[in-house]
């Protein structure tokens, strides 16, 4: 089973040849390799590339042991270039390598050779390119696979992938299996086995049962406002654990660096800032997640909020959870100031849209309620609800654009309707 990651590889198409490191970065397991070596690679000898001019090393197997010295590493690649011509090399877990910023930045000093790196995000992180390679570390983030990606490689109806993807998210290896308990006992181990490992490993945390106990309270209350000094009240009123603030804002920020969790900013709309005091956290793959959690709390709503996140992530925009100001009445009539919210301020260059995320609109009660924040943003930015199902695309009275979560999901454009 082929699965297909085009839009990365066109983000590696158009960043060939551009004097760069190219840094393929993501969590772990997400695919890194496999697009660099399979389907790169292909790309480049379809497109008329010699075989002896990609140079392949694959840091973490024994057979390139000797490799990892950085000194014999750049000798190996100066030996294998025999001409002018281009040449592409390919080096993969590059982590295994120590001082291996200075290998590369060795490389762009040889005038005919383009490099291609992926790292582990225990060592080598999005955050420290700029410093590693000195402001020339081009950057290429990659997701586990969007539901477009899951479908296209699924056998089976949208229902039924769309009702597994729900539960066990989009690492590629989890979509080869075909038993659902060999899809949960991955994702539990690769949990607690690599991701988890990972952080307490890089970051020397010398309490993992707190970082253990702070994950199961993000997974639990994704898409819901939060701070680390919310959490640390929660730590102490229920558990007793003495578990402060600080610490925790560290902790969540290593698990942010190590790409389990992202974070959205909370902006306020009319007032045109930000509002640093809550925020939202979302997790990178909705299986990584339900795991955390066993398969427990297996609340659609959230899930699909989270799954609409991680989508407008991998293409391309930013991503903040907003609020809208208003001024209402309550049951005696007296004027009250109250805060709605709207799940996605989405902003690329001068495009912005302003996203609802809803589960049912089937009444009249809900579709108020979903529509009520959007009513209230004074600008003509574009404002779009998604519904869960296969509603096709179509706009209201109010000009507002409401769509199933299967055209949002599936067309790439969808955004533009």
């Amino acid at each position: 089973m082929e699965i297909k990651r085009d839009a990365y590889m066109e983000q590696l198409k158009i960043r060939k040849g551009n004097g760069m490191i190219k840094v393929i970065t993501g969590i772990r397991r997400c695919g890194k390799s496999y697009l660099l070596f399979e389907l790169f690679k292909r790309y480049l000898l379809e497109s008329g590339a010699d075989s002896k001019h990609i140079i392949e090393i694959v840091l973490d197997g024994i057979e390139n042991e000797e490799l990892r010295d950085p000194k014999a590493c750049y000798q190996f690649v100066r030996n294998a270039i025999k001409d002018e011509q281009r040449y592409y090399l390919l080096l993969d877990e590059v982590q295994f390598m120590p001082r291996f910023e200075e290998m590369l930045n060795s490389m762009l000093r040889i005038r005919n050779i383009d490099v291609y790196v992926t790292g582990s995000n225990s060592k080598f992180l999005s955050s420290d390119i700029v410093t590693e390679f000195r402001g020339r570390g081009d950057e290429v983030r990659i997701y586990p696979l969007s539901f477009a990606e899951f479908f296209s490689c699924y056998d089976g109806s949208y229902e039924d992938a769309w009702g597994e993807y729900l539960v066990y998210g989009g690492l590629p290896q989890v979509a080869k299996f075909s038993l659902e308990r060999q899809k949960a006992e991955y994702l539990k181990n690769i949990f607690n086995n690599v991701y988890l490992k990972d952080v307490v490993e890089r970051n020397h945390i010398q309490n993992m049962n707190e970082l253990d106990a702070l994950l199961d309270v993000l997974a639990s209350s994704i898409g819901a406002f939060t701070n680390p000094t919310k959490i640390a009240r929660t730590f102490s009123s229920e558990r007793g654990n003495n578990y402060s603030n600080k610490t925790i804002s560290s902790h969540i920020e290593w698990l942010t660096e190590a790409f389990l969790i992202s974070k959205a900013n909370r902006y306020n709309i009319k007032g045109r800032k930000y509002i640093g005091a809550n925020l939202k956290y979302y997790f990178t793959d909705v299986g990584i997640r339900n795991a955390k959690l066993n398969f427990r709390q297996q609340e659609p709503t959230h899930i699909i909020e989270n799954i609409v996140y991680n989508e407008l992530l991998l293409r391309g925009y930013n991503v903040d959870v907003g609020i809208v100001d208003v001024f209402d009445a309550d049951q005696k009539g007296k004027r009250v100031h109250k805060q709605l919210e709207v799940d996605f301020v989405v902003n690329q260059g001068s495009q912005r849209y302003y996203i609802q995320v809803a589960y049912d609109m089937s009444t009249e009660e809900k579709q108020i309620q979903e529509l009520k924040s959007l009513r209230s943003i004074p600008d003509s930015f574009k404002k779009i609800v998604i519904v869960n199902g296969v509603l096709k695309p179509w706009r209201n009275e109010e000009g507002f654009v409401i769509m199933g979560m299967k055209y949002f999901l599936l067309n790439a454009d969808s955004l533009e309707f």
